[in-house]
């Protein structure tokens, strides 16, 4: 099954593809954006949170870009090689029929590359096709200089930061700034393209056909095996492995690290500023991912997380506001300083560019509901958790104890000043409660008293102070009466029966207000300012956590329509980036994990209720 059709537009007349008709590649250290029109526009070397190589995603003129189209007027399709993260982009044309295969080479996982290598294959599959390439880095988001020495198969771009190779089967010519060919395919003819980060004395290496097509099976057999561990064998199972395998390239082996999306500035809104770098390992999405991973039987995948938190975010007094911070840099780095690149225009417009990310700082209560949760979850489905690990889990949760009632940021990050959200007080109780059932289950030592009366105080404070009687609803805040979709973590959380009367009608309100033909908006921002201007689309992964909601309260027929329609909104490939707008068009950083893992867990638990 496909999911839909590239549009295979006029890329130099529209200057930017729309953010969906892209797919997505990697080799878990690094991914790359394809565009339906066969143009790379988004490439970090060598890992994700590099400054970009190709970047014309968020500068059209200056961003860079490596091109590679058919020479006349062509249709074009864009898949997946079936269950592989291989990306096909087909060119249909009066005379003939060729496809780009592009992908990257899996090296072993259990050490960090010293080379990366992305490979672009052109196969002439009908009749006759001329194609032309153009590789035009601009590196360092466009502000670094850099040289081209070129040979007649071979071209090495240079600049101080790095250096990579081009070699090509087709004959390669430079104006010393760029590297284009231009070539003609019969049927059955092929032409490879490779690019190579290269270190000082390390000669370029050629890409020939033979290698190539070595390298193509083995990154098929890679994914292909890795995703036969997949224990899903429900309704929507292509979603669902697409999903997976999108976790999966959002991985970097090398520390266990799980970035938010592999993208920074991509808008929530179209000319808004509401821009951010999710090139970073945000607590609370990973430990979400965890679930997802768990839940298909990736156990693995949860269980190199579990190392990456342990190593390097527990550290003692790692960060003053608490033990943890929201999040980390993919090595397990704290700072994380937010930097504005007013040179590049951004995506349609949108400006600013802005990488790294001063979130850094704020307080977010719930992201130690998510982690202490996935931990309870690892410990119950994975593999008991070792005593030095549940130390660290004591050291959290008697921290919580002590702070739980504090103001704070909340889930979505605003920038308005700390508030009492209702989700951080949830997310707290999550973490108590689940650290109390691993103590009692293996007879853990802690101060059970002391937790017991942490958690039935956030309980009763939630209760007390955040419902309104008034709006028949659970709010945003405590005391306020503002409806705020992160609410719908209740039910999944445990801290609400999903038929309790209070729940159904405040299910009720939120689909009265938040919700959009199954879409759902986070919150109302004139209702709840929050520090930003502009508005925003509707957000996927809440979206996904209604279905749930609709789902747990025995309403199946309305949960099954809703998914139905949220797996429309998918691009042509299966991928989702982290809101939809007005007219559908997906907004925000893409490919998002949030989103995707979201849509494993509605599957999952939508499959199991429909039996």
């Amino acid at each position: 099954m496909a999911f839909g059709n590239g549009s295979g537009g006029d890329a130099d007349g529209l200057r930017y593809l729309p953010i969906s008709e892209h797919g997505l590649i990697g080799d878990l250290r690094t991914a790359a954006l394809v565009g339906t029109n066969g143009t790379i526009d988004w490439y970090c070397c060598p890992r994700f949170d590099a400054p970009s190589v190709f970047a014309a995603i968020l500068d059209a003129d200056r961003g860079g870009s490596w091109e590679l189209a058919a020479e006349v007027p062509a249709r074009t399709r864009q898949f997946y090689f079936p269950d592989t993260n291989v990306l096909i982009t087909r060119f249909y044309a009066a005379d003939g029929v060729a496809e780009i295969q592009d992908f990257m080479p899996v090296v072993d996982e259990s050490r960090e590359a010293a080379r990366h290598r992305l490979i672009r294959r052109v196969i002439c599959v009908r009749g006759t096709l001329p194609f032309r390439a153009k590789v035009a880095p601009r590196f360092g988001y466009g502000a670094e200089a850099h040289t081209v020495h070129a040979q007649a198969h071979e071209a090495v771009f240079a600049c101080p930061s790095i250096s990579l190779a081009l070699t090509s089967t087709a004959p390669l010519e430079t104006d010393g700034t760029d590297v284009w060919s231009h070539f003609k395919l019969l049927e059955g003819e092929s032409v490879v393209f490779a690019l190579d980060e290269i270190g000082d004395g390390v000669r370029p290496r050629a890409c020939p056909r033979a290698e190539a097509q070595e390298q193509f099976e083995a990154t098929v057999r890679f994914w292909s095996s890795w995703l036969s561990r997949s224990r899903y064998r429900g309704r929507w199972r292509e979603m669902v492995n697409r999903s997976a395998l999108t976790l999966k390239l959002l991985t970097y082996v090398p520390t266990g690290a799980i970035v938010a999306a592999p993208t920074t500035s991509l808008p929530e809104r179209v000319g808004g500023e509401r821009n951010w770098d999710y090139r970073y390992v945000w607590v609370r999405d990973a430990a979400f991912c965890v679930y997802a991973m768990l839940r298909l039987g990736f156990t693995s995948e949860a269980e190199a997380f579990m190392g990456f938190l342990s190593a390097r975010c527990f550290a003692p007094g790692a960060h003053p506001a608490g033990p943890l911070q929201i999040m980390y840099g993919i090595d397990g780095r704290s700072d994380l300083p937010e930097v504005e690149l007013s040179h590049l225009e951004g995506y349609l417009g949108s400006a600013p560019v802005r990488v790294g990310n001063a979130a850094t700082g704020q307080l977010q209560l719930d992201i130690y509901g998510a982690l202490i949760d996935s931990v309870y979850l690892y410990d119950k489905w994975g593999r008991p958790i070792s005593s030095d690990h549940w130390d660290e889990v004591g050291v959290v949760v008697d921290w919580l104890c002590d702070n739980w009632d504090q103001p704070d940021e909340g889930v979505w990050e605003t920038r308005g000043g700390r508030k009492d959200f209702v989700y951080s007080r949830l997310m707290c109780w999550v973490a108590i409660e689940r650290a109390i059932r691993m103590a009692n289950r293996r007879g853990l030592p802690a101060d059970l008293p002391r937790w017991q009366q942490s958690r039935d105080a956030i309980y009763r404070q939630i209760m007390r102070e955040g419902w309104s009687a008034e709006r028949g609803a659970f709010v945003q805040g405590l005391g306020h009466d503002v409806l705020d979709a992160s609410v719908l973590m209740m039910p999944m959380a445990k801290f609400i029966a999903p038929t309790d009367p209070k729940w159904l009608s405040t299910l009720d309100a939120l689909t009265t207000e938040l919700v959009s033909d199954s879409l759902v908006y986070r919150y109302d921002p004139g209702a709840s300012p929050d520090g930003l201007r502009g508005s925003e689309g509707t957000f996927s992964i809440c979206s996904f956590w209604y279905v749930e909601a609709l789902t747990r309260a025995g309403r199946l027929e309305e949960a099954r329509l809703a998914f139905e329609k949220m797996l429309t909104y998918a691009n042509h490939v299966g991928l989702y980036a982290e809101e939809i707008g007005r007219s559908g068009e997906q907004l925000g950083n893409f490919p998002q994990a949030f989103t995707h893992l979201s849509l494993i867990s509605a599957a999952f638990n939508l499959d199991r209720a429909l039996g």
